[in-house]
């Protein structure tokens, strides 16, 4: 089971990949980043809530950092309980803009309720993505 999202973005992958690996520009549309991504690296996103503005809410390792066409790392937080999934980012050329693509797989590696976890994800991603058009362009 796997997530699977395509969004076309009116701008060259150079400027759409800043908003995948910024720490700054993260915030604009997701969460803040902890620090500079870099291969093999941990990273970090940070909650923007208040009251808890700061806190690390998701994390994870860095298994591919490919400027500016694709980015591979895992991702969990402490609802997944541990669970480590993967998220793939493809960022392709088209015509002067972007076609980004995003696949998040490891729903399968819970115990139990990996559907309605997935399911939760997939709309979180359709929200944030939302967010990332308008900020992007």
């Amino acid at each position: 089971m796997q997530i699977v999202k395509t969004i076309f973005l009116k701008a060259p992958p150079e400027h759409v990949w800043k908003f995948l690996t910024d720490p700054d520009l993260l915030a604009t549309w997701f969460h803040r980043g902890g620090g500079i991504m870099q291969q093999g690296g941990e990273y970090s996103l940070l909650t923007n809530s208040l009251g808890k503005e700061g806190d690390k809410m998701c994390w994870g390792t860095i298994s591919e950092l490919d400027a500016p066409n694709r980015l591979v790392h895992t991702f969990t937080h402490n609802y997944l309980q541990g669970v480590e999934t993967t998220v793939t980012w493809t960022l392709t050329a088209q015509d002067g803009g972007t076609v980004l693509k995003l696949v998040h797989h490891g729903w399968d590696n819970m115990a139990e309720g990996s559907f309605n976890m997935a399911a939760d994800h997939d709309v979180g991603w359709d929200e944030h993505f939302a967010r990332l058009r308008k900020v992007v362009s």
